[in-house]
């Protein structure tokens, strides 16, 4: 099952400070045909203003995973963490028991980010914070943030969840093929770049930069990059 969300379609916040896009229903946006996939439950498609951002709030029982499309966030939380993640990079918090964090935009201009909510499968967890470098070269899919098993040779940030978040880098033509299983889903959100998705059941579409697509029922899955370079972040999920 292939289900195309264009970028257009999806959920719009904006205030003097944050542009937001929102994949799943989230804050003031609602549809109840769009309240997750699996375990993950929110993928929003920020843009925050130079010298703004979230102010400290409180989160409990949640894995929070950021990616940095551009610029850099700077972190800081309950527990004296303080860190900047950059473009390419990832952050992960455990909110756990409970955390109150800030996400500021430090830098002289406006910077872009998703940030991507998954349910624990192990709840009351101690909250935690890290960040991490991952390469940027094209290349496969690489696991940023995992509970699963199968990625623990590549060294992911961990989640308490049966889930990954992956990103790569593919050059103009190339492709790369994905293990799913017919059990599990992914989502994929192309930051920037064409890519068409084709399926071992023999579907196949074609996306656009900050498209959402909802791949489930397949064993593999193939992501190729079309016109140019893309780059893709990805959310493995078990149904």
């Amino acid at each position: 099952m292939l289900d195309h969300r264009p970028f257009a379609s999806i959920g719009q916040f904006r205030n003097d400070w944050l542009d937001a896009h929102h994949h799943f229903s989230f804050g003031e946006y609602y549809d109840r045909s769009r309240m997750g996939v699996g375990s993950l439950r929110v993928w929003n498609d920020d843009t925050i203003k130079a010298g703004s951002g979230f102010d400290p709030h409180p989160h409990r029982d949640m894995e929070i995973i950021t990616y940095i499309r551009s610029g850099a966030i700077t972190h800081m939380d309950g527990l004296g963490n303080r860190g900047r993640t950059e473009r390419g990079d990832v952050q992960v918090m455990s909110a756990g028991t409970g955390i109150m964090h800030a996400e500021y935009n430090l830098e002289p201009e406006d910077m872009q980010l998703f940030q991507i909510w998954v349910v624990p499968a192990q709840k009351r967890v101690q909250p935690r914070w890290e960040n991490r470098e991952f390469p940027k070269v094209a290349g496969g899919l690489i696991p940023l943030a995992s509970g699963r098993q199968i990625h623990a040779a590549a060294n992911p940030i961990e989640i308490y969840q049966d889930a990954a978040i992956l990103g790569g880098v593919l050059s103009s033509g190339q492709s790369d093929r994905y293990q799913l299983g017919r059990n599990r889903a992914a989502y994929l959100v192309p930051t920037r770049g064409r890519m068409r998705i084709e399926t071992s059941d023999g579907e196949r579409i074609e996306i656009a930069p900050r498209d959402g697509l909802v791949v489930a029922g397949v064993e593999t899955m193939a992501l190729t990059a079309l016109d140019e370079d893309a780059e893709v972040v990805v959310a493995d999920v078990a149904l």
